[in-house]
């Protein structure tokens, strides 16, 4: 029976981002096939107000900055204000950007796609394209240019070890229950965080050759994680509920009064040593690294926000009304 996948794109959608709203189906939730499929894909259009546009994911180079969204979109801007878009062989929405280091970035999405760059962004090859999956891919994580995981609904989770040359499914029971994982991230100390639906967490500690379930500190779904310190994090999701650590291991989690009911869907790390966490209705939470000192922001044009950078000064985030610049001052 086909079921509306109720993750980060779903809740952005609300009426508004009706292109997230992928309706799947649990049946087909198989291992990457051999064949190729049948449905070829087409190449992204340059189209004049991408940068105005549905933006899901962005990254900061330090030299420059890489966002993914809609219809396949990328775009690539040195100083935060004039992008450009480039080309890719997809036309899917893609969900998420990582990079290993400077060159090497891989952008996943609808699909089932995995994309990668080697040039920084300017440039991208398709890895992965599975329609008929009918799932996205909603995170991606790079531990260096070779190791890496891509994952997303009903337990989506591949990897790889040669760059993306070749991608496996996991074999973990933590995709037993085939709920969506919204986020995938890496710690200081090196281990990975995954945090997903109803409550989802688990934990791998040596590269994702093994994952071990962890006990959430809420039943609701979780959207987003941010590294804190050595061990900790801060995780975030429905109704704007949020929680940090200084020890993801020792799972002693600590509520952060937010303020707000509105969802958070992405987060970042701030110079500071704080966190900002951006949401529905261009809501922005901002708070030390002890979830404390917490004060509330919004961007005029009040539209869903998915992910956010720092940027010099600012916070430089993107969504539904495309890059948006926010005074952290």
């Amino acid at each position: 029976m086909n079921v509306e996948i109720k993750t980060v794109r779903t809740l952005l959608a609300a009426g508004l981002l009706t292109f997230c709203s992928a309706v799947v189906a649990q049946d087909d939730a198989t291992e990457p096939e051999a064949e190729a499929s049948a449905v070829k894909p087409m190449p992204s259009e340059i189209m004049p107000l991408t940068a105005q546009s549905m933006l899901l994911d962005v990254v900061n180079l330090g030299s420059h900055l890489v966002a993914v969204g809609d219809r396949g979109a990328v775009v690539i801007s040195t100083d935060g204000r004039k992008w450009v878009q480039v080309s890719v062989p997809v036309r899917s929405p893609l969900t998420a950007v990582s990079f290993a280091d400077a060159e090497n970035g891989w952008a996943v999405g609808h699909d089932a796609v995995i994309l990668r760059t080697r040039d920084g962004g300017k440039t991208w090859v398709l890895q992965n394209f599975e329609p008929e999956l009918e799932m996205p891919f909603l995170d991606v994580l790079f531990l260096d240019a070779n190791r890496g995981f891509a994952v997303g609904a009903y337990g989506l989770m591949y990897e790889t070890s040669d760059g993306g040359e070749h991608w496996t499914g996991v074999e973990s029971d933590v995709r037993a229950d085939e709920l969506h994982f919204n986020s995938i991230i890496r710690l200081k100390n090196g281990d990975i965080l995954l945090a997903g639906e109803q409550s989802t967490l688990a934990m791998s500690s040596d590269q994702g050759a093994s994952w071990v379930t962890l006990e959430s500190p809420y039943e609701g779904s979780m959207f987003g994680a941010v590294a804190l310190g050595e061990k900790g994090a801060a995780i975030f999701g429905l109704r704007g509920n949020a929680y940090v650590t200084d020890d993801v291991r020792a799972g002693n989690w600590t509520e952060v009064k937010t303020d707000t009911v509105a969802s958070m869907f992405g987060g970042t790390a701030l110079p500071s040593g704080g966190v900002a966490m951006v949401g529905l209705n261009g809501n922005i939470v901002v708070m030390d690294a002890n979830g404390g000192n917490v004060h509330l922001l919004k961007t005029p044009s009040g539209t869903p926000l998915s992910a956010a950078v720092p940027f010099g000064d600012e916070l430089l985030a993107v969504g539904e009304s495309g890059v948006q610049r926010i005074a952290l001052q």
